[in-house]
């Protein structure tokens, strides 16, 4: 059964850029798994409880015009404005500024210098992700 995300694995094109831009988005490096020859495998980075986001050196130059199937990573705030006056005042661009989504949520979005699409989200009552995880279990 699944029960969690465990990680999001991203190719960094140059991991210490990415390690002080998600740094700025409250990320530490949790720790670092090498190879045999010693070199660099992936950098951890812990989320929150059992959760990390993995970067593995030697990720393709940016470039906005590639195409991909993976669409964005989405980390949770829970004062997702002041996460944005926060983030700009340290120097990361917002893409889109807070707004209210389909969902009810509020959202925001920031790229990593990767050109990774990160959505910022406050999670609301109002949304079906928050009744979803507060509905009372299913009695047997």
């Amino acid at each position: 059964m699944i029960t969690d995300l465990a990680h999001t694995a991203f190719a960094a094109h140059d991991v210490d850029a990415s390690l002080v831009f998600y740094g700025k988005l409250g990320l530490r490096e949790s720790f670092r798994l090498n190879r045999p020859d010693g070199s660099l495998m992936l950098v951890y980075l812990h989320v929150n409880g059992d959760r990390f986001l993995e970067l593995f050196p030697n990720g393709p130059e940016p470039d906005a015009n590639r195409v991909h199937s993976f669409r964005h990573l989405c980390l949770m705030s829970d004062d997702l404005r002041g996460d944005v006056e926060r983030l700009r005042e340290q120097g990361i661009e917002i893409e889109i500024e807070p707004k209210l989504g389909l969902d009810h949520n509020l959202q925001a979005w920031i790229r990593d210098p990767d050109g990774n699409a990160i959505e910022l989200m406050q999670i609301s009552e109002e949304s079906p992700q928050w009744r979803t995880a507060h509905a009372a279990p299913a009695e047997t």
